[in-house]
């Protein structure tokens, strides 16, 4: 299925991605914690998938941790697109606040933006901003959290200035296969 942007759509998509599966070495610190392999084979999965369906982000806003940066890294490399790259402690830190303000600074001409993150907030922002006419099943899944990376679909009506709680439409969430 293709969500490919037509004139007359949402006028920004939203990707919220949760980093793909990291290993758990003991004594390690939380942002050094690199991906599996598990998540190594995740990650590229994710990138084609999003590509297939025609949600390919201008620009990325990731966590500075480890497992975000080579989640990114590999979904970009069967992606097929090198968009802009912020890597951001506060993402890493980000709640649902925190995480919204971000994306309320974003520059209008950013059209897809993907967020790879950490759970529980990518989740619980997927949920805070559905609004009417969201896919009931996504929804419901977002709502008590999502697995390592799946990937939420928001399309966004207003400008980034405006996007509040309820503001946006979930339209899928993908789970690598």
């Amino acid at each position: 299925m293709t969500l490919d942007q037509a004139p007359g759509g949402p006028a920004h998509r939203l990707i919220l991605l949760r980093h793909a599966k990291a290993e758990h070495p003991e004594g390690m610190l939380d942002h050094q914690r690199p991906l599996s392999l598990t998540g190594r084979r995740q990650s590229g999965r994710v990138g084609a998938q999003l590509a297939e369906a025609g949600l390919v982000p201008d620009r990325v806003l990731c966590s500075t941790s480890l497992r975000t940066r080579q989640t990114w890294d590999l979904v970009r490399g069967t992606l097929g697109a090198d968009p802009a790259l912020d890597l951001s402690d506060d993402v890493y830190d980000a709640g649902v606040g925190s995480l919204l303000d971000l994306l309320l600074a974003l520059p209008e001409d950013a059209r897809t933006v993907l967020v790879v993150g950490h759970e529980p907030t990518m989740s619980r922002l997927a949920a805070t901003l559905a609004g009417p006419g969201s896919d009931a099943a996504a929804l419901a899944r977002v709502q008590v959290g999502v697995p390592t990376a799946s990937w939420s679909v928001l399309d966004v009506a207003e400008p980034w200035a405006r996007l509040a709680g309820g503001a946006a439409t979930l339209v899928r969430l993908g789970v690598p296969d």
